[in-house]
């Protein structure tokens, strides 16, 4: 034997002899399995799709967002557990899906992540007619480095030339099995009940929609909207859950925004109405221990027709922020307190 064996084994020996150090009563436990939020899910509408009640809007990637931070973003809400991501062709031309894409290719999340995305609005491939649609879907599953959609919102805010054509080449999107289910976008209360009576001939049924709807902005989802959504068992949703940031709280005064496109939309809030539900959003938060961005969330959640709100978010910390407002339960004079200030 050579020495070098020798001593290797004399070492090992020694470092067998060695005990362990004992663990100080102090030391952080350590987390192990899934996170709590992986436990919560809703159904989403007739999909039978389960998702977490908050799904993560990705139109802020690749503009206000650049990509390492979006992905933070996104392992952040993964951590907290999440799984259902919401993007759109229009977003950045095609820059979010893109960096979702990769995120998903990276991380390996696909099969476990739900993946919503709005087709319609990219200057290629703008409106619904079937050539449109077609070339959408694929171009956006060729950025979204997947070869499904589970949900694909069809974009009709340029309006819906024909509905049966729409309706079918959305047929053939799900039997090729590249969209799981189908929702809509900027469909009227008309055209739900066009689309459902469709349907009824064979036709794939509308069961999601994305309509902007908030606190502040209820003009969106009207009484008609309401009533045929909540009619057809169609689940809802919303998109500006925090009309553009405004109702997080974090922009108080036009000095706190700058002469962007955002900031204008949010100084476009900085009024009256807008001061005052703030004040009630803060003073349930002060009484819950939460943030206003998560009493934004929770009023939402507190509305029959809604099922997971879309938000999207800056950095780690405001999903953290977000997320806590799965958790928050309105009671009924709190709710009736932010109505009387957003009215």
């Amino acid at each position: 034997m050579s020495r070098a064996d020798t001593d290797a084994q004399q070492t090992n020996a020694v470092t067998r002899r060695v005990p362990p150090l004992p663990v100080h009563p102090s030391a952080p436990i350590p987390v192990q399995g899934d996170p709590v939020g992986a436990a919560v899910r809703t159904r989403l509408g007739d999909t039978g799709i389960d998702v977490f009640p908050l799904m993560l809007g990705g139109a802020e990637f690749g503009w206000n967002v650049d990509l390492e931070a979006s992905h933070e973003i996104l392992d952040r809400y993964c951590e907290l557990g999440g799984n259902a991501l919401h993007t759109a062709d229009g977003f950045t031309g095609g820059r979010s899906e893109h960096i979702i894409g990769e995120w998903l290719r990276t991380r390996g999340t696909r099969d476990d992540t739900v993946l919503a995305v709005r087709v319609g609005g990219h200057p290629d491939n703008p409106g619904t007619d079937p050539v449109n649609l077609v070339r959408a879907v694929e171009a956006s599953l060729t950025r979204l480095n997947t070869d499904r959609i589970d949900v694909l919102y069809v974009d009709a805010t340029a309006g819906v030339a024909v509905m049966e054509d729409t309706l079918a080449t959305a047929e053939w999107l799900v039997e090729s099995g590249k969209a799981r289910s189908i929702g809509a976008y900027g469909f009227t209360a008309e055209q739900l009940v066009e689309a459902r009576i469709l349907s009824s001939a064979g036709y794939p049924r509308l069961t999601v929609i994305d309509v902007p709807f908030n606190v502040l902005r209820r003009r969106d989802f009207d009484d008609d909207l309401r009533l045929v959504v909540g009619a057809q068992g169609i689940a809802v949703t919303p998109s500006h859950a925090l009309e553009h940031g405004y109702l997080s709280g974090r922009h108080r005064t036009r000095g706190d925004v700058g002469r962007s496109v955002r900031g204008s939309q949010i100084a476009g809030n900085m009024n009256r109405r807008g001061a005052r539900t703030l004040r009630a959003l803060d003073a349930v938060g002060i009484e819950l221990a939460v943030p206003t961005a998560a009493v934004a969330v929770g009023w939402l959640l507190a509305q029959r027709a809604i099922t997971a709100p879309i938000v999207n978010a800056y950095a780690p910390d405001h999903v953290e922020e977000l997320v806590q407002g799965v958790g928050v339960r309105l009671s009924r004079m709190q709710l009736a307190e932010i109505a009387r200030a957003a009215a």
